[in-house]
């Protein structure tokens, strides 16, 4: 049976918060877990729009905080799936401030984060394929394979000498 495929736009996700006092610290910037919080959100809804599943969050990457994020700030999220795997689903999220009264906007974080998709007893389940369209959407395509394999060799599930497409970069 052939795997089912998904343009990427499909699982495109936008989520837009207000920073308020809450989701601050001592400096009136946001804190680090409350990105990371709503990061997770907005992931999982692009990976359970791709899969049509239950999603359990698998892996986190590099998380940068480039620039910190203040308070009254807008903070907008942007997530897509990369690339599906056979249950796993690579998630690119990037995040932009707005300082709405000074007109001014920055990119302020990007992650991924990787999802499984399950069934309802929480045995990993197929995902279908993703078609990539735009450049940056093929460009995140490539490189997910051998992110995967990166994060398969520091979790100790992959051996070093098995990630091919990791090692081309070196060779």
């Amino acid at each position: 049976m052939a795997k089912r495929e998904k343009k990427c736009a499909n699982s495109f996700v936008t989520m837009t918060e207000l920073i308020l006092p809450n989701d601050t610290n001592t400096l009136n910037n946001l804190m680090g877990g409350r990105l990371m919080h709503w990061m997770d959100i907005v992931s999982a809804i692009a990976a359970q729009r791709h899969s049509n599943r239950i999603v359990v969050t698998a892996s986190v990457d590099n998380i940068s905080f480039a620039e910190p994020i203040k308070l009254g700030n807008v903070i907008t999220l942007k997530a897509f799936v990369t690339r599906a795997f056979n249950s796993s689903m690579e998630v690119y999220i990037e995040a932009v401030a707005e300082d709405i009264p000074a007109n001014k906007r920055k990119e302020t974080n990007k992650a991924f984060f990787t999802f499984v998709a399950v069934d309802q007893s929480g045995r990993p389940i197929d995902v279908p394929e993703i078609k990539p369209e735009t450049d940056k959407e093929k460009e995140l395509y490539e490189g997910a394979l051998r992110r995967r394999q990166l994060r398969l060799v520091l979790a100790k599930r992959m051996k070093p000498e098995d990630a091919k497409e990791l090692q081309s970069l070196f060779l």
